[in-house]
């Protein structure tokens, strides 16, 4: 279950962390409540989560599936450029988050 706390951890992360930019400096109140929201269930459902999957292989996870899953946002939804070393090296944090899932309880 600590698992899925983790991946849900990650879902709000990019919730709160693709919705930064529409916030449009907190002026946006919408999208302020948007990304206040989700960053503290984020942060919640992480501490879920740590409570069985060590802390430093958790938080890796968490800040390597927002990070990918944020600059997919912004490629697929901000039309953000995505030359072929900005692809590469995504793909080698996907990698390495399989990686830390392969070798952790």
């Amino acid at each position: 279950m600590a698992w899925v706390f983790l991946i849900l951890a990650s879902i709000c992360e990019i919730a709160f962390a693709g919705s930064l930019k529409l916030t449009q400096n907190f002026t946006n109140i919408k999208w302020t409540v948007f990304f206040v929201l989700f960053y503290i269930l984020s942060v919640i459902l992480l501490n879920r989560a740590v409570k069985e999957i060590p802390i430093g292989t958790a938080y890796a996870v968490w800040t390597g599936i927002g990070a990918a899953g944020t600059v997919l946002i912004g490629i697929l939804y901000f039309k953000e450029p995505y030359p072929f070393w900005r692809i590469f090296f995504l793909s080698t944090l996907v990698l390495s988050i399989v990686g830390l899932k392969l070798v952790s309880k």
